[in-house]
């Protein structure tokens, strides 16, 4: 981002980015609350949290780790002290304030009949080549198998905990968490959600989320 402010911190139609997530979240009627993991530095959430006080459901906090997977992990271990083992759990990208309830419905209700869990996803549109250091096209991908992760994902608390227990301890890198569930030899079902479910990265992703909010009547 090349900004002082974290992105999650980032101002997007009046709110920090990671407000609109979280809204998103607090309000569907099928998730209880929400647990955020927090690096040891962060100054900036406590007023996003009396912010969202008024939606009535628990919003508590964890230490975020040197990774993803370490936050996650922290996150479901402070979770645990207060649900069971299979309960389900969604795992949500602070850089994602434009999912939608629509695709929070469908993947909650795809991943409650699938037992190894389940993640929203985009189909990949665009040609995919390999290539080597120099740049030299090696492969074409055949963009018929291909899908883009996005988040939420949903997986047990107990199953999705082992998973990145397993990941962890054996140095296995991953950069979500159904590539965690699948290190344990699991097939997590592609939920197919919208394509301005967007992960903001580069400055200008924040124009762009800005568009899509406004598209959803989310932004005035």
């Amino acid at each position: 981002m090349g900004v002082t402010l974290p992105k999650q911190y980032q101002p997007l139609c009046g709110k920090p980015v990671l407000q609109h997530g979280m809204e998103r979240l607090l309000t569907h009627p099928a998730i209880a609350g929400v647990v955020v993991a927090l690096a040891p530095q962060d100054v900036h959430f406590p007023a996003l949290a009396e912010a969202l006080r008024h939606y009535g459901k628990p919003v508590i906090t964890a230490p975020g780790g040197a990774e993803r997977c370490h936050s996650v992990l922290n996150a479901l271990h402070k979770l645990a002290q207060s649900a069971a083992a299979d309960d389900w759990v969604l795992v949500h990208d602070a850089a994602r304030p434009c999912v939608r309830k629509a695709d929070i419905d469908k993947l909650i209700a795809a991943a409650e009949r699938h037992t190894a869990g389940a993640l929203l996803a985009a189909r990949v549109s665009d040609t995919v080549k390999c290539a080597d250091a120099a740049g030299i096209v090696t492969a074409t991908q055949p963009r018929e198998t291909l899908w883009l992760a996005q988040t939420p994902q949903m997986f047990r608390l107990g199953r999705l905990t082992e998973a990145l227990e397993y990941v962890i301890k054996n140095t296995i890198p991953v950069t979500d968490d159904a590539a965690a569930v699948e290190a344990l030899g699991e097939r997590p079902l592609l939920v197919e959600g919208h394509a301005d479910n967007i992960k903001i990265t580069r400055r200008g992703d924040l124009a762009l989320a800005e568009f899509y909010l406004k598209q959803q009547g989310a932004c005035a």
